[in-house]
């Protein structure tokens, strides 16, 4: 059984969609712990399911540093298989990556490597793009430049705006995510080999 950290910073709906998926008996990974750099409204879906939450301030932190070491001695508690960034707004310090690496695996709102960053539907409205998608990758030490697992087009459509732009790309990231997680429990996904193409 894969035993799964994942860290937040707002709602946690590609949490929730995690844990729903992770209730079956029959999915083969397990969410031990959730994680915020704040207090996020998504912890009520860890508490919901009675998953143990922790909190570490990003800014309690005179540097980014200091709250990696911080980030990473909480995870060091429970010890997962794999680490899933689900809208966590914080960059994390290389340090903290290259000590997970490559169990740390994070969901974005575009086809990477179109549209990296914070804004990734904004960006893609204003290029006027067509389409643009959704993608799950290994976090590495850039910005949304990790080896990509999967993604999947999403038409952009007359009249979108942001906010319903990225409501038709968030179900495309949570059945992604959830299909990666479930690849990587069974072994159909190798994150070393991954990491290494």
């Amino acid at each position: 059984m894969l035993t799964v950290a994942v860290l937040i910073s707002g709602g946690g709906s590609n949490l929730r969609a995690l844990l729903d998926a992770a209730a079956d008996p029959d999915f083969p990974a397990r969410v031990v712990v959730v994680g915020a750099d704040r207090e996020a409204d998504g912890f009520r879906h860890a508490e919901e399911y009675g998953i143990p939450t922790f909190m570490v301030p990003f800014e309690q932190f005179a540097t980014r540093e200091e709250w990696g070491e911080q980030l990473g001695a909480q995870l060091d508690v429970w010890a997962p298989d794999l680490i899933v960034l689900s809208g966590l707004m914080r960059l994390l310090p290389a340090s903290l990556v290259e000590a997970w690496s490559p169990r740390v695996i994070n969901t974005h709102p575009a086809y990477l490597p179109e549209f990296p960053g914070a804004h990734g539907v904004r960006d893609a409205l204003a290029a006027g793009v067509d389409r643009t998608g959704a993608s799950v990758i290994v976090v590495d030490r850039g910005v949304d430049t990790g080896p990509i697992l999967a993604q999947e087009r999403v038409p952009v459509l007359p009249g979108d705006d942001e906010h319903a732009l990225h409501e038709r790309i968030k179900p495309v990231e949570r059945r992604l995510l959830i299909d990666v997680v479930r690849r990587i429990a069974t072994g159909e996904l190798d994150l070393t080999a991954a990491a290494a193409a």
